[in-house]
């Protein structure tokens, strides 16, 4: 084990650019994450204005023909779950995170770690090169389903959805390699008296997630290898004539596509359950519990991918025992959002930003647990079915772990990471510009998807139903939400830039938290900590009657 003054002297560009340092990896992973962000943000901002002005041109855009829309929308898609969602998610919190509270100087392959992220790299500027080549971006949709993909002739576009399926290889690829890495340090590099229930809840959801990607991802490799196939070389795996079937693409996007969800659901749960403790000053309620819980939703959410499918034509004779078990994984998420809401009670809950932002995460994803419940089922899926108000659901479900909790694990560890606070008071009011944006955008979503508004249609106008004075006034409502959204980002990006060049000093430990990433200096100088700490109990031990503080480290012997 060493620290800073151990290191040996590196050059700007091996220990800024090709570093093996995981602190440094996970800042490239957030950075790369934002960026793409923004692009992502950009393109929901044209999505809006030309569903609420669709004969007229996107300020900053210009016109969109329906090829051209359907771009937009699959790239939209794309970007912010592969390359939004699971860079930040996934692959900075868990290089961030896992070794400092470990007690560790890095991961178990510093190497591998760095080739993941170039890897990574290249699969960004794969998929951003695809917005320039002949034919624009893919436009079949973030799902790909073939005949779309398969044949420009459907969808438009020939070298952008070849870009983009190397894309998506490449990015799976990084992300093999990261969760490889991530597995192997939470089992090998625990320190002395830290077994499996002495983790943090985090390390946990991020070791769940990391296997449940890695067990899910080989079909969809396989199926988008034969969708590559199919339109290079005309085997017709998927079509038709030739003897293939486009439904089996459908089976294999979603038996990865709904773990998937978890894969990002459960790193952001994670990150909710460590900020909870702290400004509650209570322990975590149900710790082992909801270690069971995330568990149990990892495996089950292997047999519910058929729910996506109620309308494809699989067997109607699978739509019950789909629905059955889509219904059932409820259950342990329903545990860990109790468990979650149960911390609080009685807590000297602290409003920080990082707070706000964690129970925000929490309002939210109820909303798009409680609307999910109506797509699990045949009888009023087959109605709601690719509307507008399953656009609603998954956006409630994935913006609260997705951009809420990301948000509350940067307000949280920004100090760690860089030695320096943000802003409260820009954090707040980024925090309620967030909340209005978001609702103001999705709850007209839910009214216009009972209207029928069908999901990448480029002028609703074409639609009696949606051809009237309510519907219109609903469209602007939403697009006046991302005009409430994007801008309500500033305030973050203002905080961001200023706590790192002149915000408060931070300390070690400002939040006075348990766990073992506050013992080292912040920042963590190269190897973290001088020497590997000792942990002497659970992650979760606040105001114990027995003791005047009212937290007590992990590392601190009684």
């Amino acid at each position: 084990m060493s620290d800073g003054a151990h290191a040996h002297p590196e050059s700007f560009i091996s220990k800024y650019v090709f570093s093996v340092d995981h602190k440094v990896i996970a800042v490239q992973y957030l950075l790369t994450g934002m960026v793409m962000g923004l692009v992502g943000g950009f393109l929901a901002y044209v999505i809006r204005m030309q569903l609420a002005e669709p004969t007229g041109s996107v300020p900053g855009y210009g016109t969109l023909n329906f090829v051209e829309y359907n771009a937009v929308v699959t790239m939209h898609g794309t970007i912010m779950i592969f390359w939004v969602a699971m860079p930040i998610l996934l692959a900075a919190f868990s290089n961030l995170l896992i070794p400092l509270m470990l007690g560790a100087d890095d991961m178990a392959f510093p190497k591998l770690n760095r080739l993941s992220y170039w890897t990574f790299l290249l699969s960004t500027v794969v998929l951003v090169s695809s917005f320039f080549v002949p034919g624009g971006a893919a436009a079949g949709g973030w799902t790909s389903y073939p005949p779309l993909s398969a044949s420009a002739a459907y969808s438009g576009g020939h070298l952008g959805v070849t870009f983009w399926l190397l894309a998506v290889v490449l990015e799976f690829a990084a992300f093999l390699m990261g969760g490889i890495n991530f597995i192997v340090t939470i089992i090998n590099m625990r320190p002395r008296g830290m077994g499996f229930f002495e983790l943090p809840i985090v390390i946990w959801m991020q070791f769940v997630a990391a296997i449940v990607f890695m067990l899910s991802v080989g079909p969809l490799l396989a199926g988008g290898i034969m969708l590559l196939l199919d339109r290079v070389v005309g085997t017709g795996f998927y079509d038709p004539a030739a003897g293939g079937d486009p439904i089996l693409f459908q089976h294999l996007f979603w038996f990865f596509g709904h773990p998937e969800v978890y894969v990002i659901f459960l790193p952001g749960m994670g990150i909710i359950g460590e900020i909870l403790p702290v400004f509650s000053r209570k322990p975590l309620f149900g710790y082992r519990m909801i270690v069971w819980a995330s568990i149990a939703t990892g495996v089950m959410s292997f047999i519910v991918w058929a729910h996506h499918q109620f309308i494809a034509g699989i067997d109607p004779r699978l739509a019950t025992p789909f629905s059955i078990t889509t219904i059932m994984i409820s259950v342990p998420v329903a545990v860990m959002i109790f468990s979650y809401l149960a911390t609080l009670w009685r807590g000297s809950i602290e409003f920080t930003t990082p707070m706000l932002f964690a129970v925000g995460t929490l309002v939210l994803f109820l909303l798009g647990g409680v609307t999910g419940i109506h797509l699990g089922t045949p009888a009023t899926d087959i109605f709601l079915h690719d509307t507008y108000f399953v656009v609603a659901h998954f956006h409630y479900a994935l913006i609260p772990p997705v951009f809420m909790a990301f948000f509350a694990g940067i307000y949280f560890w920004y100090p760690k990471m860089f030695g320096r606070m943000m802003n409260e008071t820009l954090g707040k009011v980024h925090f309620w510009l967030t909340m209005i944006g978001i609702n103001v955008i999705f709850q007209p979503q839910f009214a216009l998807g009972f209207m029928g508004h069908q999901r990448r249609i480029a002028n609703p106008l074409l639609f009696d139903s949606l051809n009237t004075v309510q519907a219109i006034e609903l469209q602007w409502l939403s697009t006046i939400g991302v005009l409430i959204l994007l801008p309500g980002q500033i305030p973050f990006l203002v905080a961001f830039v200023r706590g790192f060049f002149s915000g408060e000093e931070a300390g070690a430990n400002p939040w006075r938290a348990n766990t073992l990433e506050w013992v080292a200096p912040s920042p963590p100088p190269h190897g973290n900590f001088a020497e590997q700490p000792q942990v002497y109990r659970g992650p979760y031990e606040y105001s114990r009657p027995d003791r005047e503080e009212d937290w007590f480290p992990q590392n601190l012997a009684s």
